[in-house]
């Protein structure tokens, strides 16, 4: 993974979940777009500002060592916020118990968009429920999935006045822009 070539996102995750791991860090996902990459964190009650500045020193050797892409980049280290992308059977199976909505190929379902709570997540598909759901209930296959993403609820305040993540609803970021 050196200088010339881009490292993958699969790459990527592999090179830096021992590194998260060593802070008590989940690694979420790992998102290159151009220029910038992006790598979520989370653990059980979320994660500050303190911890992603940390994680982003820890990150950015880790980069530093491997070299993953060409020319300068933008690196952020993030906690993935309370309306997440879901994209991997890890990530559904994560968010069990949570609200969140699909975007469903239009060749594959009847149903085009669907809301309702997850709740079951397996290898091969997803389990929603709900009284938006048609049916009650639909069980969609991951490669239906166009687009998934977890959906904040506006509802009474949580005890303690903290968001589910711990971070009070906000996502926290810490960024750094690496040398050539």
């Amino acid at each position: 993974m050196s200088g010339g070539t881009s490292a993958s996102s699969t790459d990527l995750t592999g090179a830096l979940s021992p590194v998260l791991e060593a802070r008590g860090l989940d690694l979420v996902d790992v998102e290159v777009h151009g220029a910038q990459l992006t790598v979520y964190v989370d653990r059980d009650g979320g994660v500050g500002l303190d911890e992603l500045g940390d994680a982003t020193r820890d990150v950015s050797a880790a980069l530093d060592e491997i070299d993953p892409m060409p020319g300068r980049y933008t690196l952020s280290v993030s906690s993935p916020g309370l309306e997440r992308r879901l994209r991997t059977p890890a990530h559904f199976e994560r968010a069990v118990g949570e609200t969140v909505t699909l975007r469903i190929d239009a060749g594959t379902a009847d149903v085009r968009r669907v809301t309702g709570t997850l709740v079951g997540a397996d290898e091969s598909g997803c389990t929603l429920s709900g009284p938006d759901v048609p049916g009650g209930e639909l069980h969609v296959p991951y490669e239906q999935i166009e687009r998934a993403r977890t959906v904040f609820e506006w509802g009474p305040a949580a005890r303690g006045g903290k968001g589910a993540h711990g971070n009070k609803g906000e996502r926290a970021t810490s960024e750094r822009v690496t040398r050539p």
